[in-house]
């Protein structure tokens, strides 16, 4: 090596050196700012509207949730079934149970309904009261998210897509297999499978998109909650969320399980993660993506745990605090 080449050798590792001792650096290129089933907040959920929103306002990722309906369509919805606290039936009076499941509703019955408006003085109202109302929204379907959000973000946004199907119900849904092909299919001829993730509490969806669609990273969602427990750790037996893979065989570490069945990144409820749990994530080659992260300080304090991302009802809460750590911030894209 001559001078001259040890002179840039050099000049080359002092700037690395004082890149990545700028504010951020590790974060700056890959950081991920998902706007939760489109900016829950303020706009109704999975709905065209949010999804406008969420890009207006400026995210990485729209995260989403996905069923299927009796003649095969994939619908962006969270629950399973029509949930009374958002939705007004086809008259225009608000629903009372029993409600029909997705999978019993064929595109053109469920077309009618309304999620537009939160019920006043239901949950939804009460824990998102800055939720601006869209009446006559219907329940979009996953091509209508894609070719809004194409159109508005000129196919730069990512998507994050759920499926959302129980072991404990079956009977509510399609077979998760088949539900994932049929996002897979819709993804693939909106041309945006390079920009999608999927993911699911289900850990049988995500084995089977890893078979049909290798190229699309799975997301292994957890919780491990009173109100869900999809991991079932130091319990007796396999979890039936989890496709066969029994987090103790793996002396209890979720990364671990999550790297042996095939998963990309990992997305554990915010406040079951540790600082260790995230260095052994990192340490695996895993992505860390925490969920619903609603306070600038808990947002704050896990980017500088070190997460790669955090999904939130408030992505303009959360652009705030990335701009006071000096992250770049996604672009905003009007609707």
């Amino acid at each position: 090596m001559n001078r001259l080449e040890r002179f840039a050798k050099i000049l080359l590792l002092l700037s690395g050196l004082l890149l990545a001792a700028a504010p951020g650096f590790a974060l700056a290129a890959e950081f991920d700012a998902q706007g939760h089933r489109g900016a829950r907040g303020l706009y109704p959920e999975n709905t065209l509207p949010g999804f406008a929103g969420a890009l207006a306002i400026g995210v990485t990722t729209l995260e989403m949730d996905t069923g299927m309906t009796a003649d095969g369509t994939v619908v962006v919805h969270h629950d399973r079934k029509l949930n009374p606290v958002r939705t007004h039936g086809p008259g225009g009076a608000w629903i009372e149970g029993p409600v029909p499941a997705l999978s019993a509703l064929t595109l053109a019955e469920l077309a009618p309904y309304d999620v537009g408006r939160a019920r006043p003085g239901g949950k939804v109202a009460q824990r998102f009261p800055q939720q601006v109302a869209v009446d006559g929204t219907p329940i979009p379907t996953l091509d209508q998210v894609l070719a809004l959000a194409e159109a508005q973000s000129k196919s730069t946004v990512r998507y994050n897509i759920e499926i959302k199907t129980s072991p404990l119900a079956p009977e509510e849904t399609a077979p998760p297999g088949e539900i994932a092909d049929a996002v897979i299919a819709v993804l693939r001829e909106a041309g945006t499978v390079e920009r999608a993730t999927i993911q699911s509490f289900d850990w049988r969806s995500l084995k089977h998109v890893q078979e049909a669609a290798p190229g699309i990273p799975t997301v292994y969602l957890t919780a491990q909650r009173s109100w869900l427990n999809n991991l079932e750790r130091g319990q007796p037996g396999v979890s039936p969320w989890t496709a066969g893979i029994d987090v103790d065989d793996f002396g209890g570490s979720i990364a671990r399980a999550v790297k042996a069945a095939g998963g990309a990144v990992w997305s554990p409820y915010h406040r079951d993660l540790t600082a260790a749990d995230l260095a052994e994530a990192h340490g695996l080659g895993l992505k860390v993506v925490v969920w619903t992260v609603n306070e600038p300080a808990g947002m704050a304090a896990l980017i500088d745990l070190g997460v790669d991302g955090i999904i939130t009802d408030y992505p303009d809460r959360l652009r705030r605090v990335m701009a006071e750590k000096g992250l770049p911030l996604p672009p905003a894209h009007a609707n």
